[in-house]
């Protein structure tokens, strides 16, 4: 199956897409703001329990690697165990 779209409508549906992506951002982010009552000023644990070994205030590019590490693990294995409870169709989709 293929679709044969022009560069015009391509376009279009990626800009589509951004637009919806952002309109969805700010909506649910706001949702999720007032829901769970975020506040900028009050003080993280790494802060307020601060014992230097396990409570430590991390730099910003630490913190992106280890968020990013947590959630690249899941790939690779949660690939597999799709695999073998519902085949590779659904692997392929995920």
């Amino acid at each position: 199956m293929t679709f044969d779209l022009s560069i015009n409508e391509r376009i279009e549906l990626v800009l589509i897409a951004l637009v919806m992506y952002i309109v969805a951002y700010k909506l649910y982010g706001g949702f999720i703001t007032k829901r769970l009552e975020v506040n900028n000023n009050k003080e993280t644990p790494s802060h307020t329990m601060y014992d230097g070994i396990d409570y430590c205030p991390a730099k910003a590019p630490v913190l992106l690697g280890h968020h990013f590490a947590s959630i690249s693990w899941s790939g690779p294995i949660v690939g597999p165990v799709i695999a073998a409870g519902f085949g590779w169709i659904p692997v392929y989709l995920w």
